[in-house]
């Protein structure tokens, strides 16, 4: 059996939803990849139904050059008070505090974690630092969401990380936007259904063509290993299934700009394509690839073949009957859009502000996060070792 949808109508479907909710760059001209991909295949046949009339207190952090304290929703959301606002940068500290409606401010992350009238925090500061701003939120006592990826690089902060969330006992979530793609979100929910079957193979490929680095606190993208921002890639696997990767093998391929020298970046890097293969924990594997150098076709794009049939974005064969399964997205609050993305920034809010009520794990919490980031990791190390096969370290919570 064939869906009628294809992988060119589901292209073309993301497009039509471009200039809905765009973020412009730094010369607020250019918009920002991803921003513009508005189109959600959001079901209509129901009407959003509160779980709570609680409003979790919630402080947000960092408004660079993705704005995306202010992306996700959490200032429309009926179970959310945006109670504090802060970011290194005055004007756009002011800035976010208008567009949130928020009338308390704070110099730095550091100073907000100390307002006791704050729950939870969401972290979208520079990548380098979301460990090490994380973890303070979460020893300050409060729950903790992130921007991606959950570390940067770094094994060593992986494991600090995945301590500090134990301990806390508090909720850590990652927001990765692939999660609630259209077409990830029913690759999950068609596994979770058994569907599926056993996953023998899965592709996950982030397309992000940089001429020239964008803007970013002190240069942190300027040059970065591409597989260091796996996580639009390795969603495909990890939000899908729920498994993990446990060895890799990667290799890179120069880059073909001059930030991509080795000696015109910080970390040394030389490779504008990175593509690895894994084995996972269920015994399949899978091929993730980041690419930064390469014009062309852009965004995310996954597919997995499992033992009873195999998925391509929102195209589908060789499943049984499964029309009794409802692919679609559950509906959101009337004052939150599903937003940029592929329609996912309103579901991830969601996602983490009703964990929290609900007093469970959130979806993509630190296993799943640590899962999808560390892989990517080792992967430039392979890349490093023309392709040696690493093991990748694993995370389960």
């Amino acid at each position: 059996m064939t869906h009628v949808f294809s992988r060119r109508a589901f292209m073309n479907s993301v497009a039509a939803g471009a200039g809905l909710m765009v973020a412009a760059a730094a010369d607020d001209k250019t918009p920002i990849q991803g921003f513009d991909e508005t189109a959600s295949n959001t079901t209509k046949e129901k009407v959003w139904s509160p779980i709570s009339d609680r409003k979790v207190r919630v402080g947000l952090v960092g408004y660079g050059l993705c704005k995306f304290s202010a992306a996700f929703g959490f200032q429309d959301h009926p179970n959310v008070e945006v109670v504090a606002v802060s970011d290194l940068f005055p004007d756009r500290c002011a800035e976010l505090a208008k567009v949130t409606h928020c009338e308390k401010t704070y110099p730095s992350l550091e100073e907000l974690v100390k307002d006791p009238d704050i729950e939870a925090v969401f972290v979208a500061t520079d990548a380098p630092s979301h460990c090490r701003h994380c973890i303070d939120v979460l020893q300050h006592g409060k729950h903790v969401a992130s921007a991606v990826p959950a570390v940067y690089g770094s094994l060593e902060d992986a494991d600090k990380l995945f301590e500090a969330v134990k301990a806390s006992g508090l909720n850590y979530m990652m927001f990765e936007t692939s999660a609630f793609r259209d077409d990830c979100y029913a690759m999950r929910t068609l596994f979770n259904a058994g569907a599926l079957g056993t996953l023998v193979y899965s592709e996950g490929e982030y397309y992000h063509y940089l001429d020239k680095p964008l803007d970013s606190y002190k240069e942190w993208r300027k040059g970065s290993p591409p597989l260091w921002y796996p996580t639009h890639s390795t969603a495909y696997y990890v939000c899908v299934s729920g498994g993990s990767f446990t060895e890799v093998s990667c290799l890179g391929m120069k880059g073909t700009m001059d930030y991509l020298e080795p000696a015109n970046n910080a970390y040394g890097n030389p490779f504008g394509t990175e593509v690895a293969l894994l084995r996972t924990s269920e015994g399949g594997m899978s091929r993730m690839t980041m690419s930064k150098d390469t014009p062309g076709l852009c965004g995310e794009i996954g597919r997995v073949r499992g033992t009873k049939g195999s998925m391509t974005g929102m195209n589908y064969e060789g499943l049984a009957d499964i029309s009794a399964i409802d692919l679609a997205k559950p509906p959101l609050p009337s004052t939150v859009d599903a937003g940029g993305h592929g329609g996912s920034h309103g579901y991830l809010c969601e996602e983490f502000i009703h964990s929290i009520i609900q007093e469970r794990k959130p979806l993509i919490d630190i296993a799943w996060s640590l899962n999808m980031t560390v892989a990517g990791i080792v992967a430039h190390a392979s890349a490093l070792k023309d392709g040696e096969l690493m093991k990748v370290p694993q995370y389960t919570f």
